[in-house]
């Protein structure tokens, strides 16, 4: 298993579409293991996407386990995603490990239904809502080559510098 670098905005390799994963292999679970190692040794990161580390295939790391009060399937592997229902919407507040030093309001559905793949090519449906549904959605983007950046009403009123104190870090 290793850390791979993650791509930051302006990184036009972020725009780019990601594939389906067609084969269920060896190489496939090395790359699963690689993200989830990198997921883990980014800052308070409760997601990640393959793009983020220059893999452009249909695969998300998601584990919102870790914070109070939210309901969540626990630790997720999704392969190529698909939302097949969604209702309500709210706005949230986002932050990125591809976008590092800003964080934003962005309005995403409240509640999904989530059709995937495992790792192993099983196929597996959640019905989400709240946090976890916002995360699912954020990271989903990043498979159409799409940031929270994209998704802000304003610029100027829905973007925010991320505030670092000597001795934290970032966290997502």
């Amino acid at each position: 298993m290793a850390v791979r670098d993650i791509l930051t905005y302006p990184d036009e390799r972020l725009r780019q579409v990601s594939a389906p994963v067609e084969r269920f292999d060896d190489a496939l679970q090395a790359r699963i293991d690689d993200l989830e190692e990198t997921r883990l040794a980014g800052p308070g990161a409760v997601g990640i996407a393959a793009p983020q580390v220059d893999w452009f295939e249909r695969v998300v790391i998601v584990d919102v386990s870790g914070r109070r009060k939210t309901q969540s399937h626990g630790h997720l592997i999704l392969v190529n995603p698909e939302i097949t229902e969604w209702e309500g919407f709210a706005l949230g507040r986002e932050g990125c490990l591809s976008v590092p030093d800003y964080t934003g309001n962005v309005v995403r559905a409240e509640r999904i239904q989530l059709h995937a793949l495992d790792r192993e090519g099983s196929e597996c449906a959640f019905a989400m809502e709240g946090y976890e549904a916002r995360a699912v959605q954020h990271e989903m983007d990043h498979l159409d080559g799409l940031l929270f950046l994209d998704r802000l009403v304003s610029r100027r009123q829905d973007l925010f510098q991320r505030k670092v104190y000597k001795g934290q870090g970032n966290s997502d």
